[in-house]
């Protein structure tokens, strides 16, 4: 019995501090891959090169900031005031369940990026509670900027298209400083479904999620938001 107390706290320890350690690694160091992205090489849902012509890391000085605008615009506009949750997008998705809606998701950025980075798609407990645990690190130890740094880089904007300096290259044939407003918001409106919505050849939905992303970046008070996140 002794030995397996033991053998329970240590791996309760590496639970706690092998997390901790990389989430904290990560704060100052690009992330050479993600979950995602392996997972995404390993299906096969992109073509061979696909490391090359995919993820480049960019920092936050060379991605214009109509990109992280239209991210929390599109995604999660409680971004600059929650801290990892956004507690009244899930009660209302809880709500909506109970009467009977479909259950709709209310991960908030930060959630997305622990997702992307270190777990798998679905909705299991034992997933759900991973990703809460590393949300939780996350916002303890990234400022806001950097939560967004890393989602820019590293969520997908297409099959196998990840980070938005492939993306803004393949649709655009610019770098990720030079986008515009109207760029980024379509950009952000394929986020929902990146393998099957296109930012280059949009259908009449992500256009029309384009206007309404267009229109929440300016409500929201423009890149003076973005700019208010420095060192938060």
């Amino acid at each position: 019995m002794a030995r397996l107390r033991r053998t329970v706290l240590a791996l309760v320890l590496a639970a706690v501090v092998v997390p901790l350690l990389v989430v904290l690694a990560l704060r100052w160091v690009p992330p050479p891959t993600t979950a995602f992205m392996v997972r995404s090489a390993h299906a096969g849902a992109d073509a061979p090169g696909w490391a090359a012509a995919g993820y480049r890391w960019t920092a936050w000085d060379d991605i214009a900031p109509y990109a992280a605008l239209a991210v929390i615009a599109s995604e999660d506009q409680r971004f600059p005031r929650h801290h990892g949750f956004d507690v009244d997008a899930i009660r209302l998705a809880l709500e909506e369940a109970r009467q009977g809606e479909r259950l709709r998701g209310a991960s908030t950025i930060s959630q997305q990026t622990a997702k992307n980075l270190f777990l798998w798609p679905g909705r299991s407990f034992v997933r759900k509670g991973l990703e809460a645990w590393l949300t939780v690190l996350v916002e303890l130890c990234w400022s806001k900027q950097r939560i967004l740094e890393v989602y820019l880089n590293v969520a997908e904007f297409g099959d196998g298209l990840f980070g938005i300096t492939a993306a803004s290259e393949r649709f655009f044939g610019k770098h990720p400083a030079d986008l515009g407003p109207d760029e980024a918001a379509r950009l952000a409106a394929v986020l929902p479904n990146p393998k099957w919505l296109r930012a280059d050849e949009p259908s009449p939905y992500v256009r029309a999620r384009e206007s309404w992303i267009r229109g929440q970046m300016d409500a929201l008070g423009g890149v003076a938001l973005v700019e208010s996140l420095a060192g938060r």
